[in-house]
């Protein structure tokens, strides 16, 4: 690096010569991961934040702290994403673009865990430094391709999502039916939050899941799901959703359906579903922290770029909003 003096200070969350890193913990009520911001890069690295879509305010908030990165680090950051989180072609087309564009890292959080894998496999071939945040690239998809391992920043999707779904399973003291609508079925977040949910109901055993159906993280999506799976089980009683945009639209048509029986558990702690939580229509949501997401993804990036060592996994903390927490 040209004999550049690097200050000294890091994130502790990167600790230098660590395989992985984790302060990851599930709680009604925690603090912020602490941060300190890197010194500055030897050159205006172009760093590619890759998303999702801007439709959810999730990814609103990612770009908030990839921004705050941008600022501290000194590199200029590209944000790019999709039309919507079900767009996978046209992220895989995004990449591509950055390939071409000659851009020294891409931090991506990938629609699929398995479909993006060839795109980005094409950007490590071409020097571009990799990581990973939010939704966990398939590793038997990254084996195959060829492609080595990148630092993958998440919380623990499996433990949050049981911790959600828990709260209105304690709930249920009569026999329960339950529904749960998962994510887009082949990414790794919407696998590890079904898995964490369907846990936390099977611990009760006056809970019967009825239902498990794909909203794909819309809300729209979620709406006309809630009408089949109610028409199919009017007796649910309790509802996971794997994000906050799908749980609006299932609180929706519980809300048209004059229901009031009903305990709903979401995913994204998105202010929409905090005030929801505030005023009783839904019990609890999970925030994951998404601007600490894009703030460490675009850090490890940066570190990545000066050869310093990255983790291979960094969790941020996942906290249990609920009435009680939600201020």
């Amino acid at each position: 690096m040209g004999g550049l003096l690097v200050a000294a200070a890091a994130l502790t969350l990167l600790a230098c010569g660590d395989k992985s890193q984790s302060v990851s913990g599930v709680t009604a009520q925690s603090a912020q991961v602490q941060s300190t911001p890197a010194g500055p890069a030897k050159r205006d690295f172009k760093v590619a934040l890759v998303m999702k879509t801007l439709t959810n305010p999730f990814f609103v908030e990612m770009e908030k702290g990839a921004r705050r990165a941008e600022k501290e680090g000194g590199v200029t950051l590209l944000v790019k994403t999709a039309t919507q989180e079900t767009s996978i072609e046209q992220q895989i087309q995004i990449i591509e673009e950055m390939v071409q564009a000659k851009v020294d890292a891409i931090v991506i959080a990938p629609g699929d865990s398995q479909r993006v894998v060839p795109a980005l496999k094409k950007a490590q071939d071409a020097g571009i430094k990799v990581v990973n945040i939010d939704n966990r690239l398939d590793a038997d998809a990254m084996k195959k391709s060829g492609m080595s391992e990148v630092p993958f920043i998440s919380v623990d999707n499996e433990a949050a999502a049981y911790q959600s779904a828990r709260f209105i399973a304690e709930q249920a003291t009569k026999p329960t039916s339950a529904a749960i609508l998962e994510g887009i079925r082949t990414a790794d977040n919407a696998q590890k939050r079904r898995a964490g949910a369907e846990r936390a109901f099977k611990e009760n055993a006056k809970i019967k899941l009825v239902a498990q159906e794909t909203a794909n993280w819309k809300i729209d999506e979620a709406y006309e799901v809630s009408k089949s799976i109610f028409k199919a089980h009017p007796d649910i009683r309790l509802v996971f959703c794997a994000n906050d945009m799908m749980a609006i639209g299932v609180m929706k048509f519980i809300q048209e359906s004059g229901r009031k029986d009903v305990l709903l558990a979401g995913f994204d702690a998105l202010n929409e579903a905090k005030a929801a939580v505030k005023d009783g229509k839904m019990q609890v949501t999970v925030d994951q922290q998404a601007a600490e997401q894009g703030y460490q993804g675009v850090q490890a990036a940066l570190k990545a770029l000066r050869g310093e060592a990255v983790p291979t996994e960094i969790k941020v903390d996942a906290r249990l909003i609920t009435k009680d927490s939600a201020d």
